[in-house]
């Protein structure tokens, strides 16, 4: 029987293929169907009152989507809200995918404001203004141009350490099983939120990661102790429920789906994360990411999860999987072709 993933691996790999040129135009493209990263007012102040549990603290639970087409990061010289004309004139290069996302206008819809409506945003990052990954430190310079020599001399395909994580089948792609927990843009981008008064679990179906929140005050784990998606605790804030990352692992690739944008995190590195019940089929969600050995200032964002109305399926993937032996085999049959051509040669 195929898995969902065996299925999509044709449409996964194509994605992979596509220039970040591509990826980024249809991203803001589809802005103009889903409309889903618009500047969200004060959340604490709806009249809609969230259901919550015996305990008192708002019910997060169910399932869940992040689904957007608004990049991570900003292209330069956007600004942080489009309006129709600007999603317009983005549509011309829109992928086929979103083709099925086109909708009528409503004709009994009144005339915007010169100037057209405000559709969306143009990037999740709202600061830096610009919306775009902050500059490096002198330190995360230093750690970037060590972290390039090193893994310069090795090969692509030399070996499974050389591989993406995902691929490994150990953590999902950037930065969606989080924190921050951000959308991956190819497909998966589903959680399932449970709660029990001293813990949240937050499964993705990505790669099916999970988070376990601890929930009170933070008995951290030591420094050097780095697991994947880090050492988690959370806290109530009125009827925002915020959860402190610390000791996130050194190799796990943050904000890596938008290009450019891609970093891996110091020992020092806090990721804030805030969700809000804002409606029956909302949560708003915030992060903050402060790494102050790595950049000069911190990042910010905002991502809507919508209420997913459908059902989390297995992720077909796991360690040592028969695709990640062939695709090291297939590197050294290739190296062997290619050292007979250059004997024959000489």
């Amino acid at each position: 029987m195929k898995t969902r993933a065996d299925e999509d691996s044709a449409t996964r790999m194509a994605l992979h293929r596509r220039s970040s040129t591509t990826v980024l135009a249809a991203s803001l493209a589809g802005l103009a169907a889903f409309a889903v990263c618009a500047v969200p007012a004060d959340a604490q102040s709806t009249d809609w009152t969230p259901p919550r549990l015996a305990d008192g603290t708002p019910d997060l639970q169910g399932n869940w989507s992040n689904a957007t087409m608004t990049p991570i990061q900003r292209p330069p010289g956007i600004e942080l809200i489009l309006t129709v004309d600007q999603v317009a004139a983005l549509e011309d290069g829109r992928q086929d995918f979103i083709e099925e996302a086109r909708q009528d206008s409503d004709p009994d819809r009144g005339a915007p404001p010169v100037g057209g409506d405000p559709t969306g945003r143009s990037s999740l990052i709202v600061e830096p203004a610009n919306g775009r990954r902050p500059d490096f430190s002198e330190e995360g310079q230093r750690r970037a141009e060590a972290r390039r020599a090193f893994w310069a001399q090795f090969g692509e395909y030399d070996n499974p350490e050389n591989r993406p994580l995902a691929e490994r089948c150990i953590m999902s792609f950037g930065s969606n099983g989080g924190p921050p927990m951000l959308p991956n843009y190819f497909y998966n981008n589903n959680y399932t939120i449970l709660q029990t008064s001293d813990h949240v679990m937050i499964l993705t179906e990505m790669v099916h990661d999970v988070r376990i929140i601890r929930m009170g005050e933070p008995n951290r784990l030591p420094k050097h102790v780095r697991p994947w998606m880090g050492d988690s605790w959370g806290r109530w804030a009125g009827d925002t429920l915020v959860i402190e990352t610390t000791n996130i692992h050194p190799e796990q690739r943050m904000l890596s789906i938008s290009m450019g944008a891609e970093f891996f995190p110091s020992e020092e590195i806090v990721v804030t994360e805030r969700l809000f019940r804002a409606s029956e089929t909302k949560i708003h969600y915030e992060f903050t990411i402060e790494d102050p050995l790595v950049f000069v200032e911190p990042i910010r964002g905002q991502v809507p999860f919508n209420r997913l109305d459908g059902l989390l399926y297995e992720y077909a993937c796991h360690e040592g999987n028969y695709a990640l032996g062939n695709v090291l085999r297939g590197a050294r049959a290739q190296e062997a072709k290619e050292r007979n051509q250059n004997e024959v040669r000489r």
